[in-house]
């Protein structure tokens, strides 16, 4: 027969062992915080009936719920015409990967704003992927400008950077020609007194051709063991695209995950990776605002793993 006693030791240990197995659980992971920005041009409207950002945005939800009311993915979409650009200190400080479309309004959004991004970048608080034109965005910019200071710095002994001077060359916002010197550059000029001058030339982030016919591309995986190449074929081909031409003026990526050629014999970098001091940037080419291209699968695929990836809590 049980007494009170022996109830009350039988209660604390099933309450102490509930403890323990309750305590070996891992705990639930947070979703992924994830802000789509988009500049909603009205041309847009041919291709995606509520937007190009909001379409990514909303692929992007349906990929991320994880079953038993649990999100992997929160997504936010955002526009250039919303408050503060739709870029808040609050906005950017509850965002894990910041996915940016911009085309023609590039030049309204502050610089200071896209400092603020880079900063986040490079202190490991968020990360980056541009889509398709946004390699001119200013965030874009922004973080190249960042990452070619940062890789011409490394050039130098230890002794040569305590003491260097960096002055920093502005590009031509231009095509370039492919027998033209790639950007970012860089030279040392050493000082009478023993100091360094370091000049870099910033990236002007453009290549050398752009033609909008509407021709279908062909998309080669070049990196199949890259955690952004996950579930994504060896090859696969986009049906309507906008060409570049490369090369492509950028600080030399740590991958290049994915090439892009056409039949008119067009190559370009599709996908492109950057560690930015704690962070990571993901540019890729592929995308147009008048062509369904965020409707295709594997695309979508691609913007999803480099979230996963970026996103990701170690």
């Amino acid at each position: 027969m049980l007494n009170r006693r022996t109830l009350l030791s039988s209660a604390v240990l099933g309450a102490g062992s509930l403890l323990l197995e309750r305590a070996g659980e891992a705990a639930p992971a947070k979703p992924i915080r994830v802000v789509v920005w988009d500049e909603q041009q009205p041309i847009q409207k041919k291709a995606y009936a509520n937007f190009l950002g909001n379409e990514v945005a909303e692929n992007l939800r349906r990929v991320g719920q994880a079953g038993k009311g649990r999100k992997e993915l929160s997504v936010h979409s955002v526009r250039l015409d919303d408050p503060e650009q739709g870029l808040s200190q609050e906005t950017l400080d509850n965002c894990d990967v910041l996915i940016w479309w911009g085309h023609q309004r590039h030049g309204e959004v502050k610089t200071e704003t896209a400092k603020a991004i880079v900063q986040r970048i490079t202190s490991g608080q968020l990360s980056l992927i541009a889509l398709h034109s946004a390699h001119w965005s200013t965030p874009f910019i922004e973080a190249m400008n960042e990452r070619a200071i940062s890789d011409a710095r490394a050039t130098l002994s230890r002794s040569e950077r305590d003491k260097v001077e960096v002055r920093t060359v502005q590009p031509a916002k231009r095509l370039y020609r492919k027998d033209e010197p790639l950007t970012p550059s860089s030279r040392k000029i050493a000082q009478a007194d023993g100091s360094v001058v370091l000049e870099v030339r910033l990236p002007s982030c453009v290549f050398s051709g752009v033609r909008d016919a509407g021709e279908p591309s062909h998309i080669r995986t070049l990196l199949k063991n890259h955690p952004i190449a996950k579930g994504v074929p060896e090859a696969f081909d986009i049906p309507q695209t906008e060409i570049y031409d490369g090369p492509f003026h950028v600080p030399t990526p740590d991958a290049i995950i994915f090439g892009e050629k056409w039949n008119g014999g067009e190559e370009f970098p599709a996908g492109c990776y950057w560690k930015l001091g704690r962070g990571k940037v993901f540019y890729f080419r592929p995308g147009h605002e008048t062509y369904p291209i965020f409707k295709q699968p594997e695309v979508m695929r691609i913007v999803e793993n480099a979230v996963r990836w970026f996103g990701e809590k170690k």
